[in-house]
């Protein structure tokens, strides 16, 4: 599956099936950029789980509706429910396992 970017529009329809990792991030954000080859990692490994970023910079609203101060913050939705969040720069192995026990 592709990576998705979603806007402030069509992030709640992007979020609201199955397991979905959201990636909060800015352009400028160097953490931001060092995660993204790991995301794209996941969705080519993990067929199960989507994989959707906001641009923070240009979507504030759904940043701060989700109460996001920090980026990359991610965080993972389960049929349109948050059901955890990770702050800054992890490993492949940690978000792996961090979405295997969502599944």
């Amino acid at each position: 599956m592709a990576i998705v970017h979603a806007t402030d529009q069509s992030f709640a329809q992007e979020t609201s099936e199955g397991l979905v990792l959201a990636d909060f991030w800015a352009p400028w954000c160097g953490p931001c950029k060092m995660i993204a080859p790991v995301l794209e990692e996941l969705d080519a490994e993990m067929s199960d789980v989507k994989v959707v970023k906001l641009d923070v910079d240009e979507n504030q609203e759904t940043a701060s509706k989700f109460g996001v101060m920090s980026i990359p913050t991610l965080l993972v939705f389960k049929n349109g429910e948050v059901v955890d969040q990770v702050v800054g720069f992890q490993p492949k192995e940690a978000l792996a396992q961090t979405l295997s026990k969502h599944q």
